[in-house]
């Protein structure tokens, strides 16, 4: 088994006022040749906007764009006719493909948003764009492994275009869970969002990151009450 950890303060920073965000992987002014992602893990921007503020109206093209978030609200709309507001407990995903423009705003004056912004590219490029939104608050099991995400429609979570599984576990502390990869030729990044684990040998702290791959299995032990997102996605 291979790891490469992230700590959480070797993360880039970005801060214009009304955004504050951390970035895993290279991204906007912060790159680092080192950190250009994990597989098809391309992003994952851990971002903080204020009451009444947003992101303006943008384009993307052939990508998967996978919004989780934490606290607050997150208002959505695109070029595609959708508007929704997403909450904590909800997963939003867009299929980018031939291309999109969108804007996401914090439609709260007085109340933050927290959300996680994260970007897997496609096992293949122009597809017809996509959106998708569902409540997975409402699922979920203290103490396993809940997908949230896979490559197939019809299964648990949201789907995407790519061998790509997420999960999202929310462990008390001292439970442990062996988490088995779908695919040899997968890695997973774990994510700490809250808490503490060690997540195949190596301890994490609140959002610190670590890519595991060549391994079928690893362990996940919860040092303290924990919230952990696992992204399992190709290697290659």
């Amino acid at each position: 088994m291979k790891t490469l950890f992230h700590s959480a303060n070797s993360r880039g920073d970005a801060n214009l006022g009304w955004l504050k965000s951390k970035h895993t992987f290279s991204f906007g002014h912060y790159y680092d040749a080192e950190r250009m992602g994990f597989g098809a893990l391309r992003v994952i921007n851990d971002d903080f906007v204020e009451g009444g503020r947003g992101f303006g109206t943008h384009p993307h093209n052939d990508m998967e764009i996978i919004s989780i978030p934490l606290s607050g609200d997150l208002a959505h709309r695109d070029s595609m006719g959708n508007g929704s507001i997403i909450r904590s407990g909800d997963i939003q995903v867009m299929s980018a493909g031939t291309g999109i423009t969108h804007s996401e705003m914090n439609p709260n004056a007085d109340t933050p948003v927290k959300f996680l912004q994260i970007w897997v590219i496609p096992r293949e490029r122009g597809v017809e764009p996509r959106y998708q939104q569902i409540r997975i608050a409402d699922d979920k099991t203290p103490n396993e492994f809940q997908q949230i995400l896979s490559p197939n429609a019809d299964d648990a979570g949201v789907w995407i275009h790519q061998d790509a599984w997420f999960s999202m576990a929310e462990f008390d502390a001292g439970n442990r869970r062996t988490y088995s990869l779908h695919k040899a030729t997968s890695g997973v990044y774990a994510f700490v969002i809250q808490g503490s684990a060690t997540i195949g040998g190596v301890k994490l702290n609140e959002r610190d990151g670590l890519g595991i791959w060549d391994t079928t299995e690893f362990e996940v032990i919860a040092e303290s009450d924990a919230q952990i997102l696992l992204m399992e996605v190709p290697m290659a």
